[in-house]
C-alpha cells in the first residue's frame, strides 16, 4: 500500500500558497533553512502552526508571543481553546471514516488474540459522561485530580473528561509505590483521587487496595475516591469512604448519557502536572497549559512523526509507555490530530519467567499499528533475545518506528532496519527523538524526507532554537556540550506547583546561561545537521526514560538502619548498556551480603519503581562529600565516565579526600572490564 504524502510536505506547500513562503525539507540544507526561519520569527512560525491545524478561539488572536522572556514568556494571550474540544472535533469524520479512537490490549487479551476498540463516539460519551460526575462532586477549572491508573482507555477518558472542565491531571503508574506516588501528590493538594484496586504485569496481579487506603489517609484534601475494581470486581468502593470523603465506582461514572462540551479555556490554563526530578528535594511539580501542549503535540506528532492530521489516512499509533512517563501523555496527543491511538496495557517482556521480547511486535501487529515507538532499552532487548518480529506478527501496516527514553546505539538502527519490514522497497524509516518531560515535547527529532545516519538523529525539531554550548555559552558545531534551548517554546513550564517567586524554576533551567535553557543533556550537532546525545551532564537518573531525583531514592535506602550514607549515578552509555551502581555506608559490623542486598533492591522497588533498581550495589567505606556537605554525584559520575580524576575531583574542596583514591581504582576496574 503506497504510503501517503509526507505531511511536512503538505504543511510546506500549505505555507507556500497562504504565506508566500518557499522552503523545502527533502535535503539537510534545505531543511536547515527551514529551521532557522522557524527559530528566528517564533511568532510567523507558531502562527502558521496554529493556522495550519485550524486551531480555534472564541476570542480574537492578535498576537502569538506578547513577551519572549525565559522564564516568563507569554504565549497567544487572550485565546481560549481546550485541549478536549481540539482532540473530539474530529470524532465524526473519523467515525464515518471507520476508524476507532482507541485500539488496546492487555496482557490476557493479547494471549487470546483479542483486541478491544473504544470508537469516536462512544469516546465522546464516556468522557462527557465523567466530566459531568466530576462537576457535581464539585471540581471547578483549577481543582487537581490525580489518578493512579495503568495505560488504558479508562485513563485517557479520565485525563480528557479533567481537560474538558479545566480541572488540572496529573497521574502516577501503579507499580510506583507509595514515597513516590506522595511525593507527588501531597504536594499538589488533590480534590479527587481515581485509582483501580491493582493491576496486571508480567502475568502476576498486583492488588494496590493498601495503597489506595493509604494514600487517602495521607491526602486529606480529597474530598471524592473514584475507585475501579478492575483486579477484582467484588472490591467495594465505599471501602474508601471516610466522613469527610464520598466514593464511587468509576464504571457508573462512565455510563451516563450527558450533555456536555469542553469548557472554552485561557491559551495558559494548567492542563496537567507532570514531575521531572532534580538531584535533591522533592520532584519538581511542572504545569504545563493546554495551548502550548496542543501546538507542541500537534508540530511534533504530525511535522515530524508523520502521523495524523487526515483522517482519511487511518494511522494508527503506538509508543510503549506507562502512565508514569511523558510518552503517555505523548501518545494520548495522537488524538488531537485524529488519529487511532493503540494502548497496550502490561509488560514488554511477556508474562514471567523467560522473557518474551516478541509481545510488543504481536500487538503491533493485531492493532494493525502504522507507527511503533518505544524506549531504546526495548529494542536493545529484542536484539539480545534474538527477536524475529515479522515471524510472529503480520506488520505489513508498518511504516515507521520510533526510538527515545536513551541514545539508541548504531547496532540499534541496524536491528530495527533488518527485521522490520521494508516500506515501498526501502528500509523502515526510523525516527529516534530527544526531548523531555520538563517540556512534553522534542528537542531532536526525525522527518520522513531527510536521511537517516545510523546512530544520530535526524535535526533539530521546527521551533526548538537548540544549539550545543561549552562552558562559556560559545556554540559548538561537531563538538559535545550542554544542550541548551536560546528562545522560548509554547510548552515549556507555566511554572512549578509552590514555586511562587519562581526560584526553583530559574535555578532548575535557567541558572547555568541566564535567560537560556539549560536541558541537562551532552549534545553534539553534526555538521549535516543531525545530533547525537551522549546521556544526562547532571547526576539525575533517567532509567527508561523515567527521570526520577537521586535525592527520592536516597530516602528510601538511607531509611534502612544497617544504612549510614548513599550514592548513586546512572551512566548512560552511548552505544552501551545503562549501568547504574548504588554505592552505601553500612553500620559498624554490617556486611552487605545478598540478604541485605535483597533487602535494599525491595526497598527501592516498593518505594519507587522496578525501573529504578540500581544495576550494582557496592559497599564503600566514604561517600565523596565536598566541604559544604554535598555528595559529589556528577564528579563519581564522571570519574566512572573516564574523565581525570585531577580534573573531576578537587581534593582540597572535600570533606574527605582520603576516599578518592577508592573511586579512582573502582572506575579503572570497570574500564579494564569493558564497560
Amino acid at each position: 500500500m503506497p504510503q501517503p504524502e509526507p505531511r511536512i510536505d503538505v504543511y510546506l506547500r500549505w505555507l507556500r500558497e497562504r504565506r508566500g513562503l518557499a522552503f523545502s525539507a527533502a535535503d539537510p540544507a534545505a531543511y536547515d533553512a527551514l529551521w532557522r526561519w522557524s527559530t528566528a520569527d517564533l511568532e510567523a512560525f507558531w502562527r502558521s502552526v496554529w493556522d495550519y491545524f485550524d486551531l480555534r478561539s472564541a476570542t480574537p488572536v492578535e498576537r502569538v508571543l506578547a513577551d519572549a522572556s525565559m522564564p516568563g514568556a507569554r504565549w497567544f494571550p487572550g485565546a481560549t481553546l481546550n485541549y478536549a474540544q481540539q482532540a473530539l472535533r474530529h470524532a465524526d469524520a473519523a467515525h464515518a471514516a471507520g476508524h476507532p479512537a482507541i485500539v488496546h490490549a492487555d496482557e490476557g487479551m493479547l494471549a487470546r488474540g483479542e483486541l478491544g476498540q473504544v470508537p469516536w463516539p462512544g469516546l465522546r460519551r464516556q468522557v462527557a459522561s465523567l466530566a459531568a460526575r466530576l462537576r457535581s462532586m464539585g471540581v471547578a477549572p483549577g481543582d487537581r485530580v490525580v489518578a493512579v491508573l495503568p495505560n488504558t482507555p479508562e485513563t485517557v477518558v479520565a485525563f480528557l473528561a479533567c481537560a474538558s472542565i479545566g480541572a488540572v491531571w496529573s497521574v502516577c503508574s501503579p507499580d510506583m509505590g507509595p514515597v513516590a506516588v506522595l511525593d507527588r501528590f501531597r504536594q499538589i493538594a488533590p480534590k479527587v483521587l481515581i485509582a483501580g484496586d491493582g493491576y496486571v504485569h508480567g502475568g502476576v496481579a498486583h492488588d494496590r487496595r493498601p495503597l489506595l487506603h493509604q494514600l487517602l489517609a495521607e491526602l486529606p484534601t480529597v474530598t471524592d475516591a473514584v475507585v475501579w475494581p478492575r483486579l477484582d470486581t467484588a472490591t467495594d468502593p465505599a471501602e474508601f469512604a471516610a466522613p469527610h470523603r464520598r466514593a464511587h465506582d468509576l464504571r457508573a461514572l462512565l455510563a451516563d448519557d450527558a450533555a456536555f462540551e469542553p469548557l472554552l479555556l485561557p491559551f495558559d490554563h494548567p492542563l496537567w502536572i507532570v514531575y521531572s526530578s532534580g538531584t535533591t528535594g522533592l520532584p519538581k511539580a511542572i504545569v504545563h497549559g493546554h495551548g502550548g501542549i496542543v501546538l507542541e503535540a500537534l508540530k511534533l506528532g504530525v511535522l515530524h512523526n508523520d502521523v495524523g492530521a487526515s483522517v482519511d489516512t487511518g494511522d494508527r499509533f503506538h509508543w510503549y509507555s506507562s502512565t508514569g512517563w511523558i510518552m503517555w501523555n505523548a501518545q494520548v496527543g495522537g488524538l488531537l490530530g485524529g488519529t487511532t491511538i493503540c494502548l497496550f496495557d502490561g509488560s514488554p517482556a511477556g508474562p514471567h519467567g523467560a522473557p518474551d521480547w516478541s509481545t510488543l511486535w504481536r500487538f503491533a501487529g493485531l492493532a494493525g499499528a502504522t507507527f511503533f515507538g518505544a524506549g531504546a532499552a526495548f529494542y536493545a532487548s529484542c536484539l539480545k533475545a534474538g527477536v524475529e518480529p515479522q515471524a510472529v506478527a503480520d506488520l505489513s501496516a508498518l511504516r515507521a518506528a520510533g526510538s527515545t527514553g536513551s541514545p539508541l546505539p548504531a547496532e540499534g538502527y541496524r536491528w530495527i532496519w533488518e527485521r522490520l519490514p521494508r516500506v515501498d522497497g526501502e528500509r523502515i524509516w526510523l525516527t529516534s527523538i530527544s526531548g523531555g518531560t520538563d517540556f512534553a515535547g522534542a528537542f531532536i527529532g526525525g522527518l520522513r524526507t531527510l536521511p537517516v545516519v545510523e546512530g544520530e538523529m535526524q535535526c533539530r525539531c521546527l521551533g526548538a532554537a537548540v544549539e550545543a554550548w561549552d562552558e562559556q555559552g560559545r556554540p559548538l558545531v561537531d563538538e559535545v556540550g550542554e544542550l541548551v534551548c536560546t528562545k522560548p517554546m509554547p510548552s515549556m513550564p507555566l511554572y512549578l506547583w509552590n514555586d511562587p517567586d519562581g526560584a526553583r524554576l530559574h535555578d532548575s533551567y535557567f541558572d547555568v546561561y541566564p535567560g537560556v535553557w539549560r536541558h541537562g543533556d551532552w549534545i553534539r550537532i553534526t555538521p549535516r545537521g543531525g545530533a547525537i546525545i551522549y546521556g544526562r551532564s547532571d547526576a539525575t537518573i533517567n532509567r527508561h526514560g523515567i527521570r526520577m531525583g537521586t535525592a527520592e531514592l536516597y530516602r528510601a535506602v538511607e531509611a534502612l538502619p544497617e544504612v549510614l550514607d548513599s550514592l548513586v549515578v546512572d551512566l548512560e552509555y552511548l552505544g552501551r548498556e545503562s549501568y547504574m551502581p548504588l554505592f552505601v555506608v553500612l553500620r559498624d559490623g554490617v556486611v552487605l551480603d545478598d540478604a541485605l542486598t535483597r533487602r535494599i533492591r525491595d526497598e527501592i522497588r516498593a518505594a519507587l519503581s522496578p525501573r529504578h533498581v540500581p544495576s550494582e550495589i557496592v559497599q564503600v567505606q566514604a561517600i565523596p562529600r565536598t566541604l559544604s556537605g554535598k555528595k559529589m554525584e556528577l564528579p563519581v559520575k564522571k570519574l566512572l565516565l573516564g574523565a581525570d580524576p585531577a580534573k573531576v575531583m578537587n581534593r582540597d574542596a572535600m570533606a574527605n579526600a582520603d576516599c578518592v583514591d577508592w573511586f579512582v581504582a573502582f572506575a579503572r576496574r570497570r574500564r579494564a572490564g569493558g564497560s
